[in-house]
């Protein structure tokens, strides 16, 4: 049986659906200009979200769509060109607005806000944003945390019926998902029901703290989605608050806890959030990480005070586990073995079905446990054993694919730090820097000691880089998938 021909016509309209709501999340910072009397970035925010509005509807108005069929190649192809097309238009205000970055440059800060990875080519010693650019990147982290697709199932519940749970599948991070309600919409509205009230109840808490009302919505945004992003260079630490440390741990952890079991908490199924394997795998990761940190910082003679052997290793654990990138200042004396564990935690990540980045936990512990069956089998070779996860058998096929995602994922790591190598970066930066941008942790290459920030890279290693963060967040097959020939194959 052959395929049928992509459905380019109802494809290209639910792009140009997507850029008008684009287009309505860059009212924010517009008025965020206007309030700060930053006329001329209000002016270019005001005219790019008007272009881009008017081409999104001209894009719905104007293609004739014979059949509404959405299948599996349409939704993989939506999803990559969405995250494609949403970072051109949302890197204009860059390019025209005060910063006057240059494509490169504003293509890679747009790419970093919607991955969520929080890399920047902007140093430290450089003025800051004006307000409203800075929001803009605030909104960018918070819209691709949670996902520009299923935002757009939750908003247009005509896509349940046409290809919903397969663009579902193709965008939120995970090995399997489950529906939490009957139509995927309201699974899709539940999760960012769930995604907003974390992030309205972080800006009042950051708010009741030290933080302007404006720093609190920015760092709520950019903790919640995990992506990092801070309205200040020295991020949390520059406001000197245990309070504010304590609250941004908090929220960075749920954000790298899978939203459905979160939904099932605030339902009170409190039984399948303890029975949850994964999330007490994640849970004692953390604990076991910070006494490690906290071991290594003592045996280098790095504290001052209990703070640095307890909350500040605990925040740099969980901002480092959740890809969040939020770094205290002290990491980067803590020590060699302190920066080991960082690199292990990177590859890990966070849960599947959360904001965080990484390989995923899931993951780490499906491999664990077929490799601990394999190695029973050399012993007794007419065993039957299978991978259990949560109780529940896992397929052989599922457990291939686990395997396969994570041969990719490293094999996707060496090919972009080779590329990068052969462009004249450092060897050491350039395998970290793309390992950084495919876990969406974003950490500076500084972090190493080798070498200094993205500021200093060519245009074309951005480019790469910029692909990277974008096959990390749409977790490798999504776009892989579409470069092969039978994908394109009628």
């Amino acid at each position: 049986m052959k395929h049928q021909h992509l459905n380019y016509a109802m494809l290209l309209r639910v792009v140009g659906g997507l850029l008008a709501m684009e287009a309505l999340f860059m009212i924010i910072p517009f008025v965020t200009c206007l309030i700060f009397d930053e006329d001329h970035d209000a002016l270019v925010f005001g005219l790019v979200a008007a272009g881009t509005a008017v081409a999104g509807l001209a894009m719905m108005r104007s293609l004739k769509v014979h059949t509404t069929r959405f299948g599996k190649r349409e939704s993989y192809l939506l999803t990559g060109t969405v995250w494609v097309v949403f970072s051109l238009c949302g890197m204009l205000p860059f390019i025209f607005g005060s910063s006057q970055l240059g494509v490169s440059d504003s293509f890679f800060e747009a790419m970093s806000g919607f991955t969520t990875t929080g890399a920047t080519i902007r140093p430290a010693g450089l003025a800051p944003l004006t307000h409203g650019l800075m929001m803009w990147q605030a909104v960018m982290q918070w819209l691709g945390g949670m996902g520009i697709i299923l935002f757009t199932l939750a908003v247009i519940p005509a896509l349940n019926s046409s290809g919903g749970m397969q663009m579902f599948n193709a965008e939120v991070p995970g090995i399997t998902h489950d529906k939490i309600m009957p139509r995927i919409s309201q699974t899709a509205m539940s999760l960012w029901g769930i995604y907003a009230s974390f992030t309205i109840i972080l800006t009042l808490l950051l708010w009741f703290g030290p933080m302007d009302f404006y720093d609190s919505i920015c760092h709520a945004m950019g903790t919640i989605s995990t992506g990092g992003f801070s309205t200040r260079p020295d991020a949390i630490a520059g406001y000197d608050s245990d309070y504010i440390t304590i609250v941004v741990i908090l929220f960075m952890f749920l954000g790298g806890v899978n939203f459905t079991l979160i939904f099932n908490a605030a339902l009170g199924r409190w039984r399948k959030v303890r029975a949850n394997d994964i999330f007490r795998l994640f849970v004692g990761m953390i604990f076991l990480f910070t006494v490690l940190f906290a071991v290594a910082i003592f045996a280098g003679g790095k504290y001052d005070s209990w703070r640095d052997l307890t909350l500040y290793p605990l925040f740099q654990v969980v901002s480092t586990i959740t890809s969040t990138g939020y770094t205290r200042p002290e990491f980067l004396v803590w020590g060699q073995f302190v920066l080991a564990l960082t690199f292990i935690m990177m590859f890990t990540g966070g849960c599947a079905g959360s904001t965080s980045g990484g390989a995923k936990i899931d993951r780490l512990l499906y491999l664990q446990r077929h490799v601990r069956n394999e190695l029973r089998r050399c012993v007794h070779p007419n065993a039957i054993l299978s991978v259990r996860i949560n109780g529940n058998v896992a397929s052989q096929e599922l457990v291939g694919k686990v395997i396969s995602f994570l041969a990719l994922y490293m094999i996707v790591i060496v090919v972009g730090g080779t590329v990068l190598a052969a462009m004249g970066l450092p060897t050491v930066d350039s395998f970290f820097s793309a390992f950084a941008c495919i876990s969406n942790t974003g950490f500076g290459a500084s972090v190493t000691g080798y070498g200094d920030d993205y500021a200093l890279i060519p245009d074309a290693a951005k480019w790469v880089l910029s692909a990277m963060m974008l096959i990390g967040r749409l977790e490798i097959f999504t776009v892989l998938v579409l470069f092969t020939p039978t994908f394109w194959r009628r």
